[in-house]
C-alpha cells in the first residue's frame, strides 16, 4: 500500500472485511491463499490485523474475491458481529488492557455474540471510569497553567464578554453605578429565568439551575445586599449567556468557571464606569483598589480581579494578582508584569508556597485587616510595589495582593509606604532552606507531625462537574420542581 493508504487504513477492520468476503464466497483460508500465492499462515495474520498486506497481495485478494480494492479498504465494519470483533480487538491491543496482564481472548465464531458484547461493554465502562478519574491534581495543574498562559496573552481581558455584559445592562435599563439586587432579578427575567432562594441547596453546590423549568435556586441571602449571593446568581446566569455546555474535561470546566466569573465581574463593575473612575484616579496619581471596591459595592477580591482585567488594556499598566493562604500556599495567581511566581514542572502556580518576604505574606504579621497594606519588594527580576488586604474565611485567613513594577508605582495612592523587603527566591536560601545555624541546632532534634494536604494528593471527585454529587442535585430538583416527582432511593 502507499504511504497515504497506510496512514488511513485500520488493519483490524481490513482483516475483518477480508475474512467476511472470503466466508461469503465459501472459501477456506487455504484455498484463498493458494489462489493469491501466499502462505495460509501469512494470510491468517492479515485477516487478524497483525500483518499489513503489500499492494500486490491486496490487489490479488480483491480479484480473487470479486470485489474492488476500495471495498476491502472501507472503514466500516461488514456486519454488526464484525463491529464487535473489531472493537474488542482494539480494546485488547490498548495500553490499558495490556497493563492488566489479562489473557488474550480469540474472537472466533465459537465465542457467543452475547459474551463479546459483554466484553466490549466492560472495557468501555472501564475506560469511561478511568477518564472520569483522570482529573488528577497533575491534570488540574496543567489545565490551570495552560489557561493562565492564555489569560496572560490577552492581558486577562475578554472583549467578547465585556460586550455581552454591556448589551445586557443596556437591555435591562441599567445606566451606571453598582448593579443592585433588583437589577440582577431583572436580568434573570430578561433571560427567561426565575430566582428562588432556598436553604437546602446540595452541600456540594453554590447554586442549582433547573434548565427544564428555567428556575435558578440560590442560597438564601443573609441580608439584602449579600455580595456572595449577587455574584453567585450572576455566575450562574453567565453559564447560560455564554452558551456553556456540560464540560468534557477539567480544562473545559476550568475555562467555563473563569468565563462565568469574568461575566459576573463585568456586570457588577461595568467596564465603562470602572475605566472612567480608574482613568481619573490615574490622572490624579491616586489609583486604589479600595476606591473601586467602594464605588461598586463589591468584595475587595472582586475589585482586585476587575482591576487586573482593565489595568493593562485601558491604563497601560502591567500587573500581578495573587491570593495566598496564611500558610503561604498560593490559591490564585496571575501576572503579565514579569514577576516570577514559584511553579512546579507543569508550570502550575497554585499549591506552591509564596516567598515569605512578599507582601501577600508579610501582611499577616502586619495585622492590616481593616485597611490596605503596601510594600516594596526587591526581587531578582526587579522591584515591585504591592498592596494587600487580608480576609477571614471558614478555612482560615487569606491575603489578596495586587502589584506593579516599580516604574508604574507613581500612579498609586500608597506609593509613599516605607515598608520594604528583599526576596531572592527561587534561591533556596531565601525561603526553602532554613538558616544554617538554626538548622544545625534543630535538624537532628525535631520530628514534626505534618498536616497532610490530602486534596493535593487525591484524584478530583469524578463526574461532569467535579466535586458535585449528581444524585443529591437530582433529588433536590425533584423536590423543588413545579411538578415534583417522587425521588427514588
Amino acid at each position: 500500500m502507499t504511504a497515504t493508504a497506510e496512514s488511513s487504513v485500520d488493519l483490524v477492520t481490513l482483516g475483518r472485511r477480508l475474512r467476511h468476503r472470503r466466508r461469503e464466497r465459501g472459501m477456506t483460508l487455504d484455498a484463498l491463499a493458494g489462489i493469491v500465492g501466499c502462505a495460509p499462515s501469512h494470510l491468517s495474520l492479515v485477516e487478524n490485523g497483525r500483518r499489513e498486506p503489500r499492494l500486490t497481495l491486496l490487489n490479488g485478494l480483491a480479484e480473487a474475491l470479486g470485489v474492488p480494492v476500495a471495498t476491502l479498504l472501507a472503514q466500516d465494519a461488514p456486519s454488526p458481529r464484525a463491529a464487535l470483533e473489531i472493537a474488542f480487538e482494539h480494546a485488547q491491543r490498548s495500553p490499558l488492557y495490556q497493563s492488566l496482564n489479562l489473557p488474550s481472548v480469540r474472537t472466533s465464531r465459537r465465542l457467543p455474540t452475547e459474551a463479546l458484547e459483554a466484553l466490549v461493554g466492560l472495557h468501555g465502562e472501564l475506560v469511561r471510569r478511568l477518564n472520569e478519574q483522570a482529573a488528577t491534581p497533575e491534570e488540574a495543574r496543567r489545565a490551570n497553567a495552560d489557561l493562565r498562559r492564555q489569560m496572560r496573552a490577552q492581558d486577562n481581558y475578554y472583549e467578547n464578554i465585556e460586550d455581552t455584559a454591556r448589551d445586557l445592562l443596556t437591555a435591562i435599563g441599567h445606566d451606571g453605578g453598582p448593579l443592585p439586587q433588583r437589577g440582577i432579578f431583572a436580568l434573570a427575567t430578561h433571560l427567561g429565568f426565575t430566582v428562588h432562594s432556598v436553604s437546602d441547596l446540595p452541600h456540594s453546590t453554590r447554586s442549582v439551575t433547573d434548565m427544564r423549568n428555567h428556575r435558578i435556586y440560590a442560597p438564601r441571602p443573609r441580608d439584602p445586599g449579600d455580595r456572595d449571593v449577587r455574584r453567585i446568581l450572576l455566575q450562574t446566569l453567565g453559564h447560560v449567556v455564554l452558551g456553556h455546555v456540560p464540560p468534557r474535561n477539567y480544562a473545559d470546566f476550568l475555562r467555563q468557571r473563569i468565563e462565568a466569573n469574568y461575566f459576573a465581574a463585568a456586570l457588577l463593575v461595568p467596564e465603562r464606569d470602572a475605566v472612567d473612575l480608574l482613568q481619573r484616579a490615574k490622572e490624579r496619581k491616586e489609583l486604589s483598589i479600595d476606591d473601586l471596591q467602594d464605588a461598586f459595592a463589591v468584595s475587595y477580591e472582586t475589585a482586585a480581579h476587575r482591576f487586573t482585567n482593565l489595568a493593562t488594556r485601558h491604563l497601560g499598566l502591567p500587573v500581578h494578582f495573587v491570593r495566598t493562604h496564611e500558610s503561604g500556599t498560593i490559591y490564585k495567581a496571575y501576572e503579565n508584569d514579569g514577576l516570577i511566581f514559584p511553579s512546579d514542572v507543569t508550570g502550575a502556580i497554585e499549591g506552591q508556597t509564596a516567598c515569605r518576604h512578599w507582601a501577600g505574606r508579610t501582611v499577616f504579621a502586619a495585622g492590616a485587616h481593616d485597611g490596605a497594606f503596601a510594600q516594596y519588594t526587591d526581587t531578582p527580576v526587579g522591584t515591585f510595589w504591592c498592596t494587600a488586604r487580608t480576609e477571614s474565611t471558614s478555612t482560615g485567613q487569606y491575603s489578596v495582593t495586587v502589584g506593579v513594577p516599580y516604574a508604574h508605582v507613581k500612579w498609586f495612592r500608597d506609593r509613599d509606604t516605607t515598608k520594604r523587603s528583599t526576596s531572592t527566591c527561587p534561591d533556596e536560601r531565601c525561603c526553602t532552606r532554613p538558616p544554617a545555624a538554626l538548622s544545625a541546632r534543630w535538624q537532628s532534634h525535631s520530628w514534626p507531625s505534618a498536616r497532610a494536604q490530602s486534596h493535593l494528593l487525591a484524584a478530583l471527585p469524578p463526574g461532569t462537574f467535579p466535586g458535585v454529587d449528581d444524585t443529591e442535585v437530582y433529588r433536590f430538583l425533584d423536590l423543588h420542581a413545579p411538578d415534583p416527582t417522587p425521588a427514588e432511593n
